[in-house]
């Protein structure tokens, strides 16, 4: 018999602008359905998502942060910002902050990507992007928010897109339920 864990849900989005909104009640309910919560470790989106989920009483999951660093004279620095007050278990990396460069072999966004078993993909930037085409590389389920306010983004057919916290409430919990048997 194989070793049970919690499921791993990756919260993607914006570095700068929270989005408190749709992240806010997303953290909120994520620790409330027993998950861990994966975020880039950073502002913005990563924060609000992990403030609410960090914020739940008695929850069984914690907030993992895979966090960005640069090389300087030979040692590793984390950007400021990283990783936010809510970071449970940060994964310090040397790899930097990705931006369009996201997809590239030495960005961090593999690993958020990968350590995921599901991801739910948030307004963002560029590293949000990239993040999303990771994720429809490697296979992964994601869902991408998105209303009235935000941006559209060219997405590939094979995306699902939410326009609710419903939607992604859906979805999340039917990419799960095998760790649920």
């Amino acid at each position: 018999m194989g070793v049970s864990r919690l499921p791993v849900v990756g919260v993607m989005g914006s570095g700068s602008l929270e989005y408190e909104e749709i992240a806010a009640p997303l953290g909120r309910w994520l620790a409330e359905i027993e998950v861990h919560l994966l975020t880039g470790g950073g502002p913005g989106v990563m924060a609000s998502v992990s403030r609410s989920f960090a914020g739940v009483a008695n929850r069984k999951g914690r907030v993992i942060g895979v966090i960005p660093g640069i090389i300087e004279h030979g040692k590793v620095v984390q950007k400021h910002g990283y990783p936010n007050p809510w970071v449970e278990i940060p994964v310090y990396t040397h790899l930097p902050l990705s931006g369009a460069e996201g997809t590239e072999n030495q960005s961090r966004n593999h690993i958020n990507i990968l350590t995921s078993d599901v991801i739910v993909a948030l307004p963002g930037g560029a590293g949000t992007a990239s993040e999303i085409a990771l994720a429809v590389n490697y296979q992964k389920p994601i869902i991408v928010y998105s209303d009235a306010n935000t941006k559209s983004t060219i997405l590939p057919e094979s995306v699902v897109r939410a326009h609710s916290l419903s939607d992604i409430k859906k979805f999340v919990l039917q990419s799960i339920r095998i760790y649920r048997m």
